[in-house]
């Protein structure tokens, strides 16, 4: 089992990768699995798919809004108060942000998106730091995307929070690797779930055209032949905090089915 003991950190829990990712810690042995999101009712779901595994992993909820710096602390100090430590930190929270184009957009929202993807995972990296290096060491996976390597019409304010969150994830990498702390990122392109379904359903309406033909229209630039599932995704981001890429950090790995290849 790739986390056997460990005890990890979830941010961002919702319908989709946040959920697959807490429930796929506690598959691959994780003694506990901490959950945390703004909404105690995603909580709530994401701990009873836990608990219908029957595998007695242990189980913290903690509301949590990682823009917020004292929520953050607040989280890893909890996890370290009923667990005694942290291992493993997948930081999967996000903000989408708004769909423009960059000419047209409000750069407030830009703003939004910043506080989330970029300051407030690294203010929850920075709380969970302290604990892993009084631990001897841990894993910190950053959920990132293929949009900072490949730009897609509209996203332009998502992918420039999340490039500069890979730009110091490479920085970290180099500063914690003294303390046996990896630090990686996950570029995620489409995946289906719950997100990317509603967001097939809503082009179709606003397009006229069927959902199926959408889809087959992304399909094609996928060398796999399908929109890769969100679990499927999940399992390539606990291989990254597990010890199986102990000698992994400051990667990036691409999770897309091939749609972008890096020369």
């Amino acid at each position: 089992m790739l986390l056997q003991d460990k005890v990890v950190i979830v941010s961002g829990i919702g319908p989709g990768l946040g959920q697959e990712l807490s429930t796929l810690a506690a598959r691959e042995g994780a003694s506990a699995v901490v959950l945390a999101a703004r909404t105690p009712a995603k909580l709530d779901t994401a701990e009873a798919e836990i608990q219908a595994l029957g595998l007695n992993t242990q189980v913290l909820k903690v509301v949590t809004d990682i823009a917020d710096e004292a929520q953050c602390k607040a989280l890893a100090d909890a996890t370290v108060e009923v667990f005694g430590r942290i291992d493993v930190l997948f930081n999967s929270a996000y903000d989408p942000g708004s769909f423009e184009p960059i000419a047209e957009a409000d750069l407030n929202g830009w703003r939004r998106s910043m506080e989330v993807n970029f300051f407030g995972t690294m203010q929850l990296t920075q709380a969970c730091i302290p604990h892993m290096r009084t631990g001897g060491g841990g894993a910190i996976v950053m959920i990132a995307t293929m949009v900072e390597h490949k730009p897609l019409a509209t996203q332009g304010g998502y992918g420039a929070s999340k490039s500069a969150l890979r730009a110091a994830t490479k920085h970290l990498a180099l500063e914690l690797g003294g303390d046996n702390i990896r630090v990686n990122s996950c570029h995620m392109g489409w995946m289906w779930g719950p997100a990317v379904e509603g967001y097939f359903d809503w082009q179709s309406q606003a397009s006229g055209r069927s959902k199926e033909e959408l889809m087959a229209e992304v399909t094609r630039s996928i060398p796999l032949g399908h929109i890769p599932d969100d679990g499927d995704c999940a399992k390539a981001a606990v291989f990254l905090g597990s010890d199986y890429a102990r000698v992994v950090t400051g990667a990036a790995l691409d999770v897309n089915g091939g749609e972008y290849m890096p020369l």
